[in-house]
């Protein structure tokens, strides 16, 4: 979310990030976008139960309130509907930290230690109702260097998520405004 909000600081940067929604109350993205004038909302999911297209119904309310055009998903840790999927279909972006298709989920960076792997990195991809399945806009490759960490590894791959996000974001904001 940083990274997205310095982004759409410069002049001729496409998008303007309108609004900051979270599902959990007191979330430290909420203090930053306040900070930097931004609309913020929450969405308690808790408050819902186990209706979790009854969170998502209040989330859309409130994206249509602002007038949202395009989200993108920044440390939202939840499986969305195929209703909220399909509200959004090709103007929801998520960012993810491996090299998708693999390791899609949790703990990427300690999987892919685990395996071996000789690259990781970031992806951003649209949001399908399958988890981290949607095609992809950007990736970016860093390199597994000998000694690493979940933790080393997990830093060199958000410096390439915080440069490929807002590139992403760039992408689609430029497409979706010739639509």
């Amino acid at each position: 979310m940083a990274a997205l909000i310095e982004a759409a600081r410069e002049p001729d940067y496409p998008a303007e990030i309108a609004l900051v929604v979270s599902n959990v109350p007191g979330a430290g993205g909420l203090a930053r976008a306040e900070a930097e004038g931004i609309a913020t909302a929450t969405v308690d999911h808790r408050a819902f139960g186990r209706d979790r297209e009854a969170f998502e119904r209040a989330v859309q309310a409130v994206l249509d309130a602002h007038a949202i055009d395009i989200v993108c998903l920044a440390g939202f840790m939840r499986i969305l509907t195929p209703w909220f999927v399909a509200q959004w279909e090709g103007r929801m972006i998520n960012i993810h930290p491996a090299l998708l298709p693999a390791y899609k989920g949790l703990d990427t960076h300690a999987r892919a230690l685990a395996d071996g792997a000789t690259e990781h990195g970031a992806t951003v991809h649209f949001v399908t109702p399958g988890m981290d399945e949607g095609e992809t806009i950007l990736q970016e490759a860093v390199p597994v260097l000998p000694g690493d960490t979940a933790e080393s590894l997990a830093r060199r791959v958000l410096e390439v998520e915080h440069r490929i996000y807002p590139q992403a974001l760039r992408m689609i904001a430029t497409d979706y405004t010739l639509l």
